[in-house]
């Protein structure tokens, strides 16, 4: 071990008794501990938010859609399908239509999106096939009736049921109203399916027919608005989005499941650097304890520098000292906030100690938690920096003390 470390840690941990130093060092060390512990546990809270948002938005949408970049609708789908499915990574892909209607029923009429997509495919790339808990996600089209599925909240509105025949009307056309007389397009539906998506969103404002039905419906022609594309691992999607950019045409745009919802996961993003930075202040409040301490030491010590400086040790020893004492305080304080946040952690996931309402938060039953390794190294590396600031006023100090002016100080 180092001169300089062996003195930092004697200085440190070898106090005979209980004195004012002491117990302020014991506040520095219990500051930072708490601080760590607090920013990892938010920190945790709000990766397991993320986590769960992620889970329920991918479950439904895509990780990559395409569209076209000059219109909102094309129709040679199905060679840019076989130019996709090349890419190795690629597990499912299916077209899709979205356009806006108003679902009629006896009881309300209600503007959604009607979504048309191709039953067989679907269920490759998003999760509504799995979450039709009534009915089945099959159309049966015929020339008389096409099938629909709802959203379990959109049923609810609608006051309807399995079986029941709706009306869908299309706004195609509408832009003439204006000038002249325009009769809506309107299709009649039977309800084939009902979907819980957990995801109020989803449930209320979308609705699914085939594909023909809806290039019917909205005077589509053999057109559809996009292509949904799943990929084996969700954090492949921007590896998978760059080599498809390579091999289909810039009259396509790829969207990658984080761009179709930016503005959510960007608030998202600022909420936890906000976070972390309000909780950074503990560590920080922390940190002058830490100087408070080393200060006092300096006090304390005085005569052992004049010693030190006067058998040869340079003012970098001197300053290296009582920065490594600071940075001791840090590292101890982060080994202990790290594993009672991690404990907290464990304790939230196995004993849900902060319980949510499911009615309000369904399926959430309790504060969510997802502990990710990397939000350990930046805790760290922030309550280390700051130990480290607030050990250099105090090691300047020290360095500038005359030997003899410190031999003699009693």
């Amino acid at each position: 071990m180092m001169f300089e470390g062996f003195v930092a840690k004697r200085y440190l941990l070898s106090k005979k008794k209980i004195q004012f130093i002491t117990i302020i060092t014991l506040i520095s060390v219990v500051g930072v501990s708490i601080g760590v512990a607090a920013l990892i546990s938010v920190l945790s809270v709000f990766n397991g938010f993320n986590k769960h948002v992620t889970t329920i938005l991918t479950g439904f949408d895509p990780h990559l859609r395409i569209e076209s970049a000059k219109d909102s609708k094309f129709s040679d789908y199905g060679t840019l399908i076989e130019k996709i499915k090349s890419e190795s990574k690629v597990k499912g892909v299916s077209p899709f239509t979205n356009n806006k209607g108003i679902i009629s029923s006896k009881k309300d009429n209600v503007v959604v999106f009607i979504k048309g997509v191709d039953e067989k495919t679907v269920g490759d790339v998003s999760g509504v096939v799995e979450k039709t808990d009534a009915g089945y996600f099959k159309f049966e089209d015929s020339e008389e009736y096409s099938g629909i599925v709802l959203g379990i909240n959109l049923m609810g509105k609608l006051g309807t049921r399995l079986g029941d025949t709706l009306t869908l009307m299309s706004t195609v056309g509408m832009e003439k109203s204006l000038t002249q007389i325009v009769q809506p397009k309107t299709m009649r539906f039977i309800v084939r399916g009902i979907y819980d998506a957990n995801n109020k969103d989803y449930d209320k404002l979308y609705a699914y027919i085939s594909i023909p039905a809806s290039q019917k419906l909205f005077e589509l022609g053999n057109n559809v608005n996009g292509i949904d594309i799943r990929v084996d691992n969700i954090t492949n999607s921007n590896t998978v989005k760059e080599k498809l950019s390579g091999i289909i045409s810039s009259d396509y745009k790829i969207n990658t499941w984080y761009d179709l919802h930016s503005d959510l996961y960007s608030v998202m993003q600022a909420e936890r650097w906000t976070a972390y930075i309000i909780l950074s202040i503990i560590i920080a409040v922390a940190s002058f304890s830490i100087a408070g301490s080393l200060t006092m030491t300096v006090l304390e010590k005085k005569r052992d520098i004049g010693i030190m400086k006067a058998m040869g040790s340079s003012n970098g020893s001197i300053i290296k000292i009582f920065m490594y004492e600071g940075i001791l305080i840090g590292v101890y304080g982060t080994l202990i906030g790290c594993a009672l946040g991690l404990g907290i952690c464990l304790a939230q996931i196995k004993f849900k100690l902060f319980p949510l309402d499911p009615m309000v938060y369904a399926p959430l039953d309790a504060l969510p938690i997802d502990i990710r390794g990397m939000d350990f190294v930046y805790v760290g590396i922030a309550a280390m920096v700051l130990s480290f600031i607030a050990s250099l006023f105090p090691a300047m100090k020290a360095s500038k003390l005359e030997p003899i002016k410190a031999i003699r100080w009693e």
